[in-house]
């Protein structure tokens, strides 16, 4: 655990750097990270009032969700590690608490579970993410590797969500649109935020939250304008990479476990995948 002046870094506080204490405490709390924490609470809210109200998982990616347990749980296991600031341990224990409780509503609700649009494949975002933690970690203690971990984590923990957006182009639900926007927002006053520091104090660098900030912010803005207009620069790219990437995972599985899934993926028109059975299993259906 990092310290500013002899006091211990609280974990959230380490994504705005180091400074004098003083400036530190002055700089960090800021309208910018402010407008950030209540954007991500209250885009976990309108998540759960969401699945709560429509009894129904449609439209969001449990991946997702899974990253931001991991994001949650790694990050924050400093909360016994020093004495915090209340309104640290509310955030902190309401992120960890209601992330648990959308893994639990994903197995309640799981017949409405899409899973044919959910096909990111976490293992390729948490490997690199844990060898990179590995590699660029400031101090090779549990707490801040785990730290690390949790900040390239979250940098691509909505990608499978944007993924899922991009498959399931018919969904019109506003609660899982708002839940998207909330979050992408959330990223983007946290940005905002870095920006302030940055110019306040010039010494500050935080370049495992600026990498994953600016993919984040990148998938954001290119989600606002499919949803809205129809257009994506990105979204035939992602999803070619997406299945062929899919693609080798199952050949790696069929090599080493000597088997792969029940289905085989068939990429159509404009990036969009039908999962079906295998001729041996008798008539292909969508699944």
């Amino acid at each position: 655990m990092a310290d500013v002046g002899g006091k211990a870094l609280d974990s959230m506080d380490k994504l705005h750097g180091k400074s004098n204490f003083v400036n530190f405490a002055a700089y960090s709390w800021n309208i910018f990270r402010y407008i950030g924490d209540y954007l991500h609470l209250g885009g976990i809210i309108t998540l759960l009032v969401s699945i709560v109200k429509n009894k129904s998982v449609a439209g969001i990616s449990r991946t997702t969700q899974i990253l931001y347990c991991m994001v949650f749980v790694t990050r924050y296991l400093d909360l016994f590690d020093h004495t915090q600031s209340l309104y640290l341990v509310v955030f902190k224990l309401t992120y960890i608490t209601t992330s648990v409780i959308t893994l639990v509503l994903f197995h309640q609700f799981d017949s409405t579970y899409e899973r044919r649009h959910d096909t990111c494949n976490m293992t390729v975002i948490v490997a690199p993410c844990g060898v990179a933690a590995i590699l660029l970690t400031n101090d090779y203690s549990l707490l801040e590797v785990l730290w690390t971990f949790s900040e390239f984590i979250e940098g691509f923990a909505m990608v499978p969500q944007y993924i899922f957006c991009y498959r399931e182009r018919n969904n019109k639900d506003v609660g899982t649109s708002l839940y998207v926007v909330m979050l992408g927002g959330y990223r983007v006053f946290y940005a905002l935020n870095w920006i302030y520091k940055k110019i306040n104090m010039p010494r500050y660098s935080d370049i495992q939250s600026w990498i994953g900030g600016v993919v984040e912010i990148m998938f954001f803005m290119d989600f606002l304008n499919y949803r809205f207009t129809g257009n994506s620069m990105l979204r035939s790219m992602v999803l070619k990479v997406d299945t062929k990437i899919n693609e080798i995972s199952d050949k790696v599985e069929l090599k080493v476990l000597g088997t792969t899934s029940r289905t085989e993926r068939i990429e159509t028109e404009g990036g969009e995948m039908r999962r079906r059975r295998k001729q041996d299993d008798g008539p292909m259906e969508d699944v």
